[in-house]
């Protein structure tokens, strides 16, 4: 009998899992954000990456397109994902088999099906699956181009490498590792960089590494103005983050792994991969680390460490892990992935409740905009506090409430400010003025949401109107006001 391609058992469990409450969480602020940017035209979403999110344009063109052909359901949003995983879960399988064995590829796969990780960004309408599935690829061109080089295998790592920038910029970072074993290959010959082939002449060694600069040239033609202008709008982009402190590196692997229990599990089957390997386990030991040790010097410097960016790591500490796997008896190694499924268990039932982080604090949009839409009259306005806020309340009710009421304040809109967030009356007295109704969403829960809006709107609405009634949701309240009647 026939045996199944190495790649389709970890592809199918992958589909499976991600598959399986996909629509459970509802989107959370980062794919609010997606969802505004991919429902423009590519002119407003050129204006868009000239303002904020340059890094991730080349993704919302995508999504773009994407949401054009599928609509803009939840479910349709994240599917990009889903696919992506699950292609980079069969890539995977394949990679291992090359650098392993076919048993190493396929538990190396299969471990990335179940981790908790693989699920949470599976699920989510952002760039980092894509980026996972376009690092595991990259590579295993890479490995291909290096044992049996011609110039169409490199055209096609170059391709990859090409869209993994343009994708997520940070994953180049996987160049260092790739450098790091062609410069091995080029000086020691192929089997000391791990990538053993039959071929050795010097002068198809000294071909290697110069078509290797060659592949990555187009990388800089292309990635290297995105990565210039990404710069410029740092400040505003990662205005939330932190510099990097030696303990963040303890928190990674349960920050990318979703569990600390299942990461910290992940990493000490990953060692005894390596020591198992010896020499093969240059390129997954260096794609692991140098990106790791890379963004974390930099963030030591400027705000860029978050864990998600790292995402594209996983796979190859899979790949280690598979490795350890292999010497085993394969039910000892089955019962392993199960275990590791089982111990992901509690954050796999939580990341489908919500991807907000921490998950003890969800925001619920869609329970917001269902106050407002079963209590909503014609004439009615809504105001929202805080307007410039990571949070996108205003994007959260408008992606839930399809005619949400009139946004009062609002002067120019985020699409035409180029923007992810609108501009808001400067005099909101004036602004307000004859309106009779107004539902207030508001950040946080408040017992009096009138106090809780700061400023000039905040003065405004407490001069013109009076709570009626209030809806506590998590994460947010409603209230709706109600002129004065001394108005």
């Amino acid at each position: 009998m026939r045996r199944l391609p190495v790649w389709l058992p970890p592809a199918l469990l992958t589909l499976a899992v991600t598959l399986t409450g996909l629509g459970s969480a509802q989107l959370w602020r980062d794919e609010l954000a997606t969802w505004s940017a991919a429902t423009r035209s590519p002119g407003d979403l050129a204006r868009l990456a000239g303002t904020i999110d340059a890094a991730t344009g080349p993704y919302y063109l995508l999504m773009h397109g994407w949401t054009t052909v599928f609509g803009d359901s939840t479910i349709a949003l994240r599917a990009p994902a889903v696919l992506a995983m699950t292609v980079a879960a069969g890539l995977l399988a394949v990679l291992g088999a090359r650098l392993v064995d076919r048993r190493g590829g396929l538990f190396a796969g299969l471990l990335f099906a179940v981790l908790p990780g693989t699920s949470r960004y599976g699920q989510e309408a952002r760039p980092y699956a894509l980026a996972t599935m376009l690092a595991v690829l990259a590579t295993l061109l890479l490995v291909t181009a290096l044992r049996r080089p011609s110039w169409a295998r490199w055209a096609g790592y170059a391709a990859a490498v090409v869209a993994l920038g343009l994708i997520h910029l940070i994953a180049l970072t996987l160049l260092a590792a790739h450098a790091l074993v062609v410069l091995l290959a080029w000086w020691r010959g192929p089997a000391e960089a791990g990538v053993a082939t039959r071929e050795h002449p010097s002068a198809e060694r000294d071909r290697r590494v110069w078509r290797w600069v060659v592949a990555v040239v187009p990388v800089a033609l292309l990635a290297g103005p995105l990565l210039l202008k990404a710069r410029t709008q740092q400040s505003r982009q990662l205005n939330w983050v932190n510099l990097a402190r030696l303990d963040d590196l303890t928190a990674l692997p349960g920050g990318v792994a979703q569990s600390s229990v299942v990461g910290g599990l992940l990493v000490g089957v990953a060692a005894l991969g390596a020591a198992r390997l010896g020499r093969r386990a240059l390129l997954p030991v260096s794609a692991v680390l140098l990106p790791v040790l890379l963004l974390f010097a930099a963030g030591t410097v400027v705000p860029l460490w978050v864990p998600r960016y790292l995402v594209f790591v996983a796979p190859f500490a899979c790949l280690l892990a598979g490795a350890a796997l292999a010497a085993v008896a394969a039910p000892a190694a089955l019962v392993v992935v199960v275990l590791v499924g089982l111990l992901g268990l509690p954050d796999q039932a939580a990341l489908r409740r919500t991807h907000e982080w921490p998950r003890s604090a969800p925001v619920d949009y869609a329970g917001a905009a269902r106050v407002i839409g079963d209590g909503q009259r014609p004439g009615d306005a809504v105001v929202y506090s805080p307007r410039h806020s990571w949070l996108f309340l205003d994007l959260g009710i408008e992606y839930h409430l399809g005619d949400p009421p009139r946004d009062v304040l609002v002067t120019e809109d985020e699409v035409r400010r180029g923007d992810l967030w609108a501009a808001e009356c400067p005099r909101p007295a004036q602004c307000l003025a004859g309106t009779s109704r107004v539902w207030l969403v508001v950040a946080g829960r408040h017992a009096e949401p009138l106090a809780a809006v700061p400023g000039a709107k905040g003065d405004a609405l407490r001069a013109q109107f009076t709570v009626t009634q209030v809806w506590p949701r998590p994460g947010l309240t409603v209230a709706l006001l109600t002129s004065r009647p001394d108005r």
